[in-house]
């Protein structure tokens, strides 16, 4: 008899769990949420390259790159790139620079992509350019030094992304491919 008091004192406690009424929370606004955007490289599919110290204006970085916000790029501003130099090589001292504006590339710049409906232009900087925005001499340079270019990808609501801001998953993804930075090394 104590046995089947438990079970039916059990059973009113599932039936009293089970009567609660549990309110029912609102789906996610996905739309409703803050988006951001990024440039992916499109090609190639490296943000390593080579700069002949002999042919500094005839090398270069030159990408493909895609602005891709909400709405194919609706919310793209600019792409403002700035440059760096890091002396590697003792030799000559230290002629390391910090950042310095390079250039900005406005939206307008960017021309639809038929294929994939976002933003799309050659992004190139020659030796020469960064070079030059550095106020470098050449006796400064040496193979085995390099550039560093960094990237930030400007919004029409004021917000800004670049390598600091952005996950792991869209800077160093195959998938989205956008580092935000890009190495320009010197060789002979």
């Amino acid at each position: 008899m104590k046995q089947i008091k438990i079970y039916i004192s059990l059973l009113f406690l599932g039936l009293f769990g089970a009567s609660c009424e549990t309110e029912m929370i609102d789906r996610l606004d996905e739309f409703g949420l803050e988006q951001g955007g990024y440039i992916r490289t499109v090609t190639p599919l490296t943000n390593v390259f080579s700069l002949s110290k002999a042919n500094m204006t005839g090398t270069k970085m030159e990408i493909v790159a895609e602005a891709v916000t909400p709405e194919f790029g609706a919310l793209f501003s600019s792409y403002d790139l700035v440059v760096r130099f890091v002396d590697a090589t003792p030799d000559n001292g230290n002629n390391s620079k910090p950042d310095a504006a390079l250039r900005s590339i406005p939206a307008s710049s960017f021309s639809k992509d038929p294929v994939t409906n976002y933003p799309r232009l050659t992004i190139s900087v020659t030796g020469k350019q960064a070079q030059d925005a550095l106020a470098l001499t050449d006796a400064q340079i040496s193979s085995g030094d390099r550039f560093e270019i960094r990237g930030t990808m400007r919004l029409t609501n004021g917000r800004s992304f670049n390598a600091s801001n952005t996950g792991l998953n869209i800077t160093g993804g195959a998938f989205y491919g956008s580092p935000f930075f890009y190495r320009l090394n010197i060789l002979p």
